[in-house]
Order: structure tokens, then sequence, then C-alpha cells
């Protein structure tokens, strides 16, 4: 039985084959050990050690997330340089990102209980967008999810270019730290007092994690304005595969019936 076989328009791999290939002792790569899915073990391992300090220790935890953060753009880049970019590590940095990221924003819902319900609400748009945009990119046969077309989405395609995509994706990540520190930081930082600038008495007043917070917020609405137009475009991706599927099928039950009664006269 062949590997790789096609079901109408669309190339599919049979997955009982890619699992023994994958599990063989005497393949010539072994894609788990690939330098840019290092990085990512590094990563998970990383984030986990934020999680563990989450609670009581804001610098080891800060530390350790933002240095997990930024090995996301050190991955790619050496996915890039060596070669090794594999469908794995993409999914590999994906998940990593939605885990870490929700679980921030679940220890958000314990500090900030009276937000609780849009904390949720961003955690379920983030999955469910990134999941419907990774789905409708394999079903259009595209070989990575951050190949977007400009017909497609001008909004997609421009936030997948790589600078872009990283200076959103930090600046979110920034604003919910900012948000974390914001409960164990509470000493301002004393900017300077000019009655000519607005809200001047207040800005006196602000911490860093605060000030933080106020100039990435435009950067984590942004990206959940993305984050909605993602889960749009995938949602109609889809339903005009469903629609193309369900016109072939009703093409070839006509001309079934056709030849029934072709047969018949």
């Amino acid at each position: 039985m062949a590997l790789r076989h096609r079901r109408g328009n669309i190339e599919v791999t049979n997955a009982s084959i890619a699992v023994d290939l994958s599990t063989k002792k005497t393949y010539e790569e072994n894609v788990f050990l690939f330098v840019p899915n290092l990085i990512g073990y590094t990563r998970v391992i990383l984030a986990a050690v934020s999680l563990h300090y989450m609670s009581y220790h804001p610098k080891y935890s800060t530390v350790a997330y933002v240095v997990s953060a930024l090995l996301d753009a050190f991955d790619g880049m050496a996915a890039r340089a060596m070669g090794q970019s594999s469908k794995f590590g993409a999914v590999l940095d994906m998940v990593t990102d939605r885990c870490a990221t929700s679980c921030l924003l679940c220890y958000l819902t314990l500090a900030y209980p009276e937000y609780a319900l849009v904390f949720q609400f961003l955690i379920a748009l983030d999955f469910s967008s990134h999941y419907m945009h990774m789905y409708s990119s394999l079903a259009t046969g595209n070989s990575s999810h951050k190949t977007v077309q400009s017909s497609v989405s001008r909004i997609l395609s421009l936030y997948y270019s790589a600078r872009m995509l990283f200076i959103i994706c930090a600046g979110n990540e920034l604003f919910f730290v900012a948000l974390y520190l914001m409960k164990w930081v509470h000493t301002p930082i004393g900017l300077g007092y000019h009655p000519a600038l607005p809200y001047a008495a207040a800005l006196t007043q602000l911490t860093w994690p605060q000030l933080i917070a106020l100039l990435s917020f435009p950067i984590c609405a942004l990206k959940n304005v993305i984050n909605i137009v993602q889960l749009w475009k995938g949602s109609k991706i889809l339903v005009s595969i469903d629609l193309l599927e369900r016109a072939e099928k009703h093409f070839e039950a006509e001309k079934k019936k056709e030849k029934m009664g072709d047969g018949r006269s």
C-alpha cells in the first residue's frame, strides 16, 4: 500500500504506514531530533518551569516564560538555516504557544476573577481560530499554516510574514506577562510630573508592569482581532470544501441515476 494517495483533489497520507515509518530504527533522519525540534522541547520545559513557579516566585516564572517565548523565533530561524523544517515542528511550535498562553490566562482568571469571563473567551478564541486555520490549511493542501496568499486574506498574509508575526505575538505575550506582574509589583516608577500632560497625576503612580501593559494593550487587541479574522476565514474555507464535495457527490449520484435509466430503457 502506498504511503500517499489522492482523495479527490487532495493528497493524503496513509496513517498506519506513516506510524510504522516514524518508529523504524533504520530511517536516515530522526525528525524528533532535528535542532528546531530540540529548541521546541526546551520551550516546553521552560514553560513548565514557569508554571511551577507562577504562584509564588514571579521572577523565576517570568524569566522562564519570556525565554520560552523568545525561543519561538529561533526555532524557525534554525529550521530555515539548516533545512530542517517539518510538519511535526510546526505543530509542536503552535501547540506550545497555545498551551503556554492558555495556562498563563488560567492563572490570570484567579488573579483577576472579575475578568475571568474575558480570559476564558480569549482562550477559546485562540484555540478555535488556530485549529480552524490549521485544519483549513491542511485541507487545501498548503505545506504550512503560515502560507497564506493575499487573495485569501490580506490581513492574514501580512500577519504571517516573519517580522510582523514576531512583533504581534511578542506584544500579545508581553501584555499578559505585564498583567501577571501587576499582582506582584506595587512600587511606582515615578514618572516625572508635568501638568500639561493628560492624566499627569495618574502617570506618576504607574508601576513598570502597568506601563508595559498600557503600551502593549493595542498589540494584544490587534492580535485578537486577527484571531477573529482567522477563525472566520478558516470557517469559510472549510464550508467551501464541504459544498464542493457535496456537489461532487450529487453529480455522481445523478450520473448513476442516468445510467440506471438508460439501462432500463
